[in-house]
């Protein structure tokens, strides 16, 4: 199953060295969930080929412009594009407002609905529940009340060895009973166990979204061993105060959190503007976990 994420905005506050305000797009078995949107994701998803109208989840995890400000003109472009098909929208309550008040004023009446979930910053509940995944939020410690969200992919069915299932000549009628764990019992009545008949499902993959916080061991257990972690690491650490007074993370405490949460793979984004170049960050949070990679515009990282 694919469960991938590609980044379309990777800086913090504001646009800046070809750096765009935060947006990414997950993409679980050709479901594609678009988390935050800034200020010019429209162009950056026509820049990567990434298509509007497949979009039917969007999650925005808090009110500072740099995560939402993308999102009226998004919904704008889905309108005059003939949407029809239902929107879900995961946000804080406050936005719903923001959102009639811009419609209000252009005398716009969106053509598809919008299904608002709202999230709650001080508990983490599951806000999507499909066959795919569920999404859990994560209460995070911003200025504003701000919620991370992470993806845990669903156990898939066990896999049928088909040329044992064929020499068996077993009926397709009873495929589903062994993909969901079953034993087969022939004409004869000799019975065949489970695992001889099937192999298991890859173990599920899971995708945490922290987006803007300072560091707080509080999210730390319900982060524990992701495969693969996206933190914000806004400062370097000689930025460290800097770093407090705004609720941020540096490079270096994110190469922490990940090591102290058993993640597999540490993913760093959301930098500030006074960083031309990237390289300093990374190299500091690779001090306390190796495998980390920079949030790079338009590069897609497979979660696996």
């Amino acid at each position: 199953m694919k469960f991938e994420v590609t980044i379309l905005g990777s800086s913090s506050a504001t646009p800046i060295f070809n750096r765009n305000p935060t947006s990414q797009v997950l993409n679980i078995n050709e479901r594609l969930y678009l988390i935050d949107c800034g200020e010019g994701t429209q162009q950056q998803m026509l820049r990567f080929d990434i298509k509007a109208s497949r979009i039917d989840h969007i999650f925005i995890s808090h009110l500072h412009g740099d995560h939402y400000l993308g999102l009226v003109g998004l919904l704008s472009s889905m309108h005059l594009n003939g949407r029809k098909k239902p929107l879900k929208l995961v946000c804080p309550v406050q936005l719903k407002e923001i959102i009639d008040l811009q419609l209000k004023y252009s005398d716009t009446e969106l053509q598809f609905p919008v299904e608002y979930i709202f999230t709650n910053a001080q508990q983490s509940e599951v806000v999507i529940n499909n066959n795919d995944v569920v999404v859990e939020t994560i209460p995070l410690d911003h200025r504003i009340a701000c919620t991370g969200f992470l993806f845990k992919e669903k156990k898939r069915l066990r896999k049928l060895i088909k040329e044992k299932i064929e020499k068996l000549d077993i009926s397709v009628a009873y495929y589903s009973v062994l993909k969901k764990g079953g034993d087969y019992t022939d004409e004869k009545g000799t019975v065949y166990k489970n695992e001889s008949l099937t192999i298991d499902s890859a173990e599920p993959k899971s995708y945490a979204y922290c987006s803007d916080t300072m560091y707080n061991e509080s999210y730390f257990a319900q982060i524990a061993n992701t495969t693969l972690l996206y933190h914000e690491a806004t400062f370097l650490n000689d930025m460290l105060d800097r770093a407090v007074i705004t609720h941020h993370t540096t490079a270096l405490q994110a190469g922490e959190i990940a090591l102290k949460t058993n993640a597999k793979k540490l993913l760093i984004g959301h930098f500030s503007a006074r960083y031309k170049t990237l390289n300093e960050l990374l190299d500091e949070a690779k001090i306390n976990f190796p495998s980390t990679e920079l949030a790079i515009e338009g590069k897609t990282f497979f979660i696996e």
